[in-house]
């Protein structure tokens, strides 16, 4: 089993910034991808960025400019570093990391969850 624990939400102001933390740990061989995900009440969770073993990134639409993911690789790390934070963005936001476990078997781990709440 590989476990994800995830650090650095909280309650910001509107255009205030937060750092999100994500480790992961257990018996991992390799990472591909590190993600993060959001899901704020009444709606699905979405995609909000992810960076890939080779370092390429992808983000939503809404957070282009404003969020920056990285990783890394040496402590098994994945961070998002999110700026001009606006209510929009709060959400419960979620750690994913896929992989292998030794032996080669695949892993797609969830963290638990941390709360961003953007608020006056």
């Amino acid at each position: 089993q590989v476990q994800l624990v995830e650090s650095g939400g909280g309650l910001v102001q509107p255009g205030g910034s937060l750092r999100l933390s994500c480790a992961a740990s257990g018996r991992i061989y390799s990472i591909y991808d590190m993600g993060w995900y959001r899901q704020a009440p009444g709606k699905q969770r979405e995609l909000v960025a992810v960076i890939t073993s080779g370092s390429s990134t992808n983000y939503a639409d809404s957070v282009k400019g404003r969020f920056t993911i990285s990783r890394d690789n040496a402590k098994n790390t994945v961070y998002m570093q999110m700026n001009s934070l606006n209510p929009e963005d709060t959400a419960v936001y979620y750690c994913n990391v896929n992989g292998l476990e030794l032996r080669f078997r695949r892993f797609d781990s969830w963290g638990q969850g941390t709360q961003v709440t953007v608020s006056s």
